[in-house]
């Protein structure tokens, strides 16, 4: 396994680095430039969120300005559970972010079937060009596999850690068999909202894991295509980086990862 090579994103045919970035964190503009320039090529940002997500809105159009954007795969979040709305914050977030389409559109937290309204409206904007792949992320495992069966979405985020392994049991085993057929899959929350790194959460004499242990964890999978990673500032990207550089997991290490995480798990 070697972290810093890229890799197709399921039947999109996309090639996209293994470190996924959100701009959820309030990473400066420069820092998410300089994981674009290591390989970190899949950008999510939310249609309709200010504040934090302008630094990546300015990073996107750095990037793009330089004659960039084929090397760039940009996912919108749409939260709107609307597709007058999604059309519409969609809209706005390409202006603002100086681009005529965005590469995925993700219908945000779906724990049921998204209506049919909202299905057509997404595919309306497919074919008018504003988007070229349609995911979708949730928090229930089981809807994925329903949703497998027709076959309407191309990506999937899901939730994958040391700790909440469902996915192994739930979604990947009805992923179909071949690559080029499956939809490229994305994991989020790979430190558990740090609980992973959490001192206190830790087995009596374990040290917490790191950022690094929890990235190398998910991408061990070979299931997941990309797995997402925040940083709040330059030095924190830069740390969650040397993750590139990194070799595969031992088996000493893998067992004491899937170990602490086991142990987080049962004490939720």
């Amino acid at each position: 396994m070697n972290y810093n090579t890229k890799v197709t994103f399921g039947k999109t045919g996309l090639i996209v680095g293994q470190l996924g970035i959100s701009s959820s964190f309030g990473a400066p503009s420069h820092a998410y430039e300089e994981a674009f320039e290591r390989g970190c090529n899949y950008f999510t940002w939310g249609t309709f969120i200010k504040g934090r997500s302008s630094e990546m809105k300015k990073a996107i159009r750095n990037i793009t300005q330089r004659g960039q954007r084929e090397n760039l795969v940009i996912a919108l979040y749409s939260y709107a559970h609307s597709a007058f709305l999604t059309e519409k914050f969609l809209i706005r977030g390409l202006k603002a972010l100086g681009v005529e389409y965005t590469d995925v559109l993700i219908l945000g937290f779906f724990n049921r079937p998204p209506r049919q309204s909202v299905l057509e409206g997404a595919l309306k904007l497919k074919e008018k060009g504003l988007i070229r792949f349609l995911g979708l992320t949730s928090h229930n495992r089981k809807l994925f596999s329903e949703l497998l069966q027709e076959n309407i979405f191309d990506i999937f985020h899901v939730r994958y850690n040391a700790a909440n392994r469902g996915a192994e049991t739930d979604i990947f085993p009805h992923l179909p068999e071949s690559v080029n057929n499956r939809p490229g899959i994305v994991s989020f929350t790979a430190t558990r909202w740090r609980y992973l790194l959490n001192p206190k959460k830790m087995p009596e004499g374990e040290t917490p894991l790191t950022a690094a242990d929890c990235y190398r964890f998910v991408m061990e999978n070979p299931h997941i295509n990309i797995c997402m990673m925040g940083a709040k500032n330059i030095d924190q990207m830069r740390e969650n980086l040397k993750v590139l550089d990194m070799p595969p997991l031992t088996e000493e290490e893998m067992n004491r990862i899937k170990r602490i995480g086991d142990y987080v798990y049962q004490r939720k």
